[in-house]
């Protein structure tokens, strides 16, 4: 809950400064590999550099989902249905703290949307479009696995990315401007206003230095996995 008309809420730091600087180069990623896409022929070879960019990215979020901020800990927002269907009908959650981070059905999204950006790397991989591009991955799987990842990668998941996008924007703005609550503002400076005793996100110097050693190691691996299709 965002406690910005009580009069005791202090400033607490909710989404530490790699989360939010994954979370919109993620969107950037997604909105781009989807444009590159649509545009098609010299643009692919951008598609590829994107899609090899969300790998590096989503491999980051993974981890950072165990060592990062309190908040955006996978731990932080796993609910079980229980609590799904008490959001649903109103209630604030223990300690009133259901919307700190992701609310339950803010954290399907994100479990949803992950998985499918998982999902669609991991078929952009080994897809062969039977013209000019293929993946890096293309020669260690069979033929028939290429051409069902390929239709995977090419229509059914990237409708669905789309969708769950779009679905994401309207939850925003349906916050926004129905429930009066501004969800960008926190994950662009990462504070909210809540009430004492709702723990914080670390950070520190000491956690960005780690979220700056372990994108560089996602970045490497990337890397490394574009050269095998070289």
């Amino acid at each position: 809950m965002n406690d910005d008309n009580d009069p005791a809420a202090r400033r607490v730091r909710v989404w530490d400064l790699p989360t939010r600087v994954f979370h919109w180069l993620l969107a950037a990623t997604v909105i781009g590999s989807v444009i590159t896409a649509k545009i098609g022929d010299a643009a692919l070879v951008w598609h590829m550099r994107l899609g090899l960019l969300a790998l590096a990215l989503l491999a980051f979020r993974l981890v950072w989902g165990f060592v990062g901020g309190y908040w955006s800990r996978f731990a932080s927002f796993t609910y079980p249905p229980s609590s799904v269907l008490a959001y649903l009908r109103g209630d604030r959650g223990p300690w009133g703290r259901f919307d700190v981070g992701h609310s339950p059905l803010g954290a399907l999204s994100v479990f949803g949307l992950l998985l499918l950006l998982m999902a669609q790397v991991a078929t952009g991989l080994v897809a062969d479009d039977e013209v000019a591009t293929t993946g890096p991955l293309n020669r260690y799987v069979s033929s028939a696995l290429a051409l069902r990842a390929t239709g995977w990668h090419n229509t059914l998941g990237q409708y669905l990315i789309i969708t769950l996008v779009l679905l994401h924007v309207a939850a925003v703005l349906f916050y926004r401007f129905k429930k009066q609550r501004n969800l960008i503002a926190p994950m662009w400076h990462g504070d909210k206003r809540l009430a004492p005793g709702t723990p914080a996100s670390a950070d520190s110097a000491a956690q960005r230095v780690l979220a700056l050693v372990l994108i560089a190691l996602a970045l490497a691996v990337s890397w490394w996995i574009a050269r095998l299709g070289a």
